[in-house]
């Protein structure tokens, strides 16, 4: 079996700034497409469009763009792709300290030091968080450094104020674990990306992790709080979800382009995971879109 490495990915203050800003056109931002992990909080903001989201072990479909936060070494995937729809996508990734570990130890900072710890499950915002916060995230492309500084401290402000917010890891994510830990379950969440649509072997996967499989098991319950079976199937449900909304395909096609050989209990599995049939989920979001 192909050995899948997981993606460590070095991220470079933008030139005279303490933190990483960017600004990508449309679907741009093509070079974070596998799980990575970074030390670095990572917000970012998608003006538009709809696509999948996969952070830590949470999987879903967000549509009209999304604001997110990702805590430090959290892994996740990119957020764009060439059928998002979205007009633009804006990336701030910033070191917990990296305005020195003094600063977090003001009294006047203690809040960031609670929305960064916040991070570490993943925050999805709301609508209203998200367009106001997006025009100003925006807007800091043309700004001058210390400006650009300033702005980030007010937007950070904000959403640690906001009610308006989803933990999206809400069982937790153990990601303080060892780096070769890390890699491991990096690792898997690699292997699943790259393979849902295809039957996976439970017991490959536990000699790819080097573990028996019942060790395997226990393993991945314990960080990501699912079962092994529900991951998988919950990746390809989103998947399901993602085609409903993109393709002009029958719903038997779509069941088995996301890996269901069983059509009934993809049906049944779909209407758990959403609440809703695939034909009702595609009906009520073609709906939202006219």
């Amino acid at each position: 079996m192909k050995n899948i490495k997981p993606s460590f990915e070095i991220v470079e203050p933008s030139f005279g700034s303490s933190f990483y800003y960017s600004k990508y056109t449309e679907n741009e931002n093509n070079k974070a497409h596998v799980w990575h992990y970074h030390p670095e909080i990572e917000m970012v903001f998608v003006n538009g469009g709809a696509g999948k989201r996969q952070i830590g072990s949470h999987i879903s479909y967000y549509t009209h763009g999304d604001l997110i936060l990702i805590g430090s070494n959290l892994p996740h995937c990119g957020f764009t792709d060439t059928n998002t729809g979205n007009k633009n996508e804006t990336v701030i990734q910033l070191r917990p300290d990296f305005l020195g570990s003094d600063f977090l130890a003001l009294q006047e900072t203690q809040w960031l030091a609670t929305l960064f710890d916040k991070a570490k499950g993943g925050i999805a915002f709301g609508t209203s968080v998200k367009e106001a916060i997006g025009k100003q995230l925006e807007m800091m492309e043309n700004q001058a450094p210390f400006e650009r500084l300033l702005t980030l401290l007010g937007v950070l402000k904000e959403l640690e104020h906001t009610s308006d917010y989803k933990i999206l890891n809400a069982s937790g994510f153990a990601m303080e674990m060892q780096l070769q830990d890390n890699d491991r379950i990096n690792m898997v969440f690699n292997y699943v990306k790259d393979h849902f649509a295809e039957q996976i072997s439970l017991e490959a996967v536990a000699q790819m992790a080097h573990m028996t499989v019942p060790s395997f098991c226990r393993y991945f319950k314990k960080i990501t709080k699912k079962t092994f079976t529900q991951f998988v199937n919950e990746y390809r449900i989103v998947h399901a979800c993602k085609l409903l909304a993109e393709k002009h395909m029958s719903i038997a096609n779509i069941s088995y382009d996301s890996g269901f050989n069983n059509f009934s209990h993809f049906n049944k599995l779909f209407k758990e995971f959403t609440g809703k049939s695939a034909s009702q989920y595609r009906n009520e979001l073609k709906a939202v879109i006219q």
